[in-house]
């Protein structure tokens, strides 16, 4: 059994965190904020994407983890933002780099404006998405949006939506050798020159001048590779196990330590776009390693959102551990610090699973999900072994002649389940349900709950893992009950209220421990 030990560092970590999200527009300098500096100092890698240092005497912002030279505290100015940062007028440094930072959950992710903001911003900054279209999504206007995404950033989200997309350009230029006009193409700048002007002006130096400066060797050749970072420790094995016992043949495998897939993604040209992609670990690095097929390359930064949902690289191992400590009270070892909670790549494609998995086996489930593939899947060439097909959407299930069970009932899937399953995809088609990052949980689940043959259980485990819903409690699923025998639900429920707001960590926990 692993031993929970995590090094402790001399100064208030606590007051640190609590201190940094109350940053200042401008930033901080270090006489009013010792705790940040000394989280700097320490490298601490709780802290990794929680601000950001700028250092005047060299004009580039850091990670708190960077292992350059410790700068004096009067240099020092530290920023919640990388775009704060950039706003201020540093550029990103070299050697820590601030592009693959990890990003930050806060507790009541799903439900603040702001946070929801930023990830479709991340997601979809290649595609040329204005801040009107956002809002809309969101359900504001884009005035309301500018100031509650201003006061809780400390920049506009245009100036945010720059910086997402120069951090996704300097990532591609330092660790890929695709040209700099794909690389403009790819992070959505519309243009060279442009690409070009915005790069020299925040930056101080062209593109070409900074990949001139990597070593050609540290670039990856042909298939697109980069890194995504994480807040240490990370239950690699644990999660591939996860997801090894719910993949799909033709759709997506765990071979060799790492997870493969195929995708399939709509532009902004409303034009479909296939392709592959595999995810490994780099656990000296804190970072996974993310490898696609070129083809994805015009909606990159909709492949890499979902890659940081699916394996949660948003969460903070340490916030989730210091209310789930308790659990181990229960029964020593039951949680696990660094368990991440599983997400999803394709929401209709987990909430069919959740759908077909209905009192039955996570074997019979995947069975029957592989029947639909072979049956309504698109065949896809990847040249990787086992990638065959791409799930079926939803609209692969609508455009289905005469009744719905008539098609799925042949496969081995009950009727009523079939008639859910034409359901879902139908509110999810016209848009009456929402899955993804602009969704609140809380009203999805509603939806959903109206969908006859969606239950309490079906509704609470496709909000966890694909609305990132942290506080999900399957008092009613078999693995929990197994794992707390021999309590009653309502006791389950009870002592599952010490838990909240991570009671989906808690679910994962037990599953784990069985």
């Amino acid at each position: 059994m692993e031993k929970q030990v995590r090094k402790q560092p001399d100064f208030d970590a606590g007051y640190a965190i609590l201190y940094l999200w109350n940053l200042p527009k401008g930033g901080e300098n270090v006489e009013n904020s010792g705790n940040l500096y000394a989280a700097f100092k320490a490298k601490d890698a709780r802290f990794d994407g929680r601000f950001f240092v700028g250092i005047s005497t060299t004009g580039i912002y850091c990670r708190p983890v960077c292992t350059a030279r410790q700068p004096l505290q009067k240099n020092c100015t530290f920023y919640a933002t990388a775009a704060a940062a950039e706003q201020a007028g540093y550029r990103p440094c070299l050697l820590c780099r601030p592009e693959r930072a990890p990003g930050t959950a806060k507790v009541d992710a799903a439900a603040n404006l702001a946070y929801r903001a930023a990830r479709l911003l991340e997601e979809n900054c290649g595609a040329g998405q204005s801040l009107e279209e956002v809002a809309v999504r969101l359900g504001c206007t884009a005035r309301h949006l500018r100031r509650v995404f201003t006061e809780a950033y400390h920049v506009s989200p245009v100036q945010y939506l720059q910086t997402c997309r120069l951090l996704l350009a300097k990532n591609l230029l330092t660790d890929t050798d695709l040209s700099v006009l794909d690389v403009a193409m790819a992070a959505g700048f519309g243009s060279l020159r442009r690409f070009n002007d915005v790069f020299k002006k925040h930056y101080r130096l062209s593109p070409t001048a900074l990949r001139k400066q990597v070593p050609e060797e540290r670039r990856h050749k042909g298939d697109i590779t980069l890194a995504l970072g994480y807040r240490p420790p990370y239950r690699w094995e644990e999660m591939l196990n996860f997801l090894a016992a719910r993949t799909i043949p033709g759709v997506d495998a765990v071979q060799g330590g790492e997870y493969r897939r195929t995708a399939c993604f709509t532009t902004a040209g409303r034009a479909h776009v296939y392709g592959w992609l595999q995810v490994g670990h780099h656990p000296q690095k804190h970072a996974l390693t993310v490898t696609t097929s070129e083809s994805l390359l015009p909606v990159l930064p909709q492949v890499l959102a979902r890659v940081r949902h699916l394996f949660d690289l948003h969460c903070d191992p340490d916030a989730v551990y210091e209310t789930l400590e308790g659990m181990n009270d229960i029964r020593p070892g039951l949680c696990v610090l660094g368990t991440r909670l599983p997400g999803s790549f394709d929401a209709f494609e987990m909430a069919v699973r959740a759908v077909l998995g209905q009192q039955i086996t996570v074997k019979a489930a995947r069975t029957l999900a592989s029947r639909m593939v072979e049956a309504f899947g698109v065949p896809v060439t990847t040249g990787v072994e086992g990638l065959t097909h791409v799930f079926p959407g939803p609209q692969d299930i609508l455009a289905r002649e005469g009744p719905i069970e008539g098609h799925l009932g042949p496969l081995g899937v009950i009727a009523s389940r079939a008639k859910t399953i034409y359901e879902l995809a139908r509110a999810l088609a016209e848009g009456e349900l929402d899955l993804g990052l602009s969704a609140q949980p809380e009203e999805e689940m509603k939806k959903l709950l109206a969908i006859r043959g969606i239950g309490p259980w079906t509704a609470q485990y496709i909000a966890m893992r694909a609305m990132e819903w942290p506080d999900a409690f399957l008092e009613t699923d078999a693995g929990v009950k197994k794992a707390l025998a021999p309590r009653t639900q309502k006791e389950l429920l009870g002592m599952a209220q010490a838990w909240r707001p991570w009671r989906s960590y808690a679910t994962v926990n037990l599953w784990n421990s069985l």
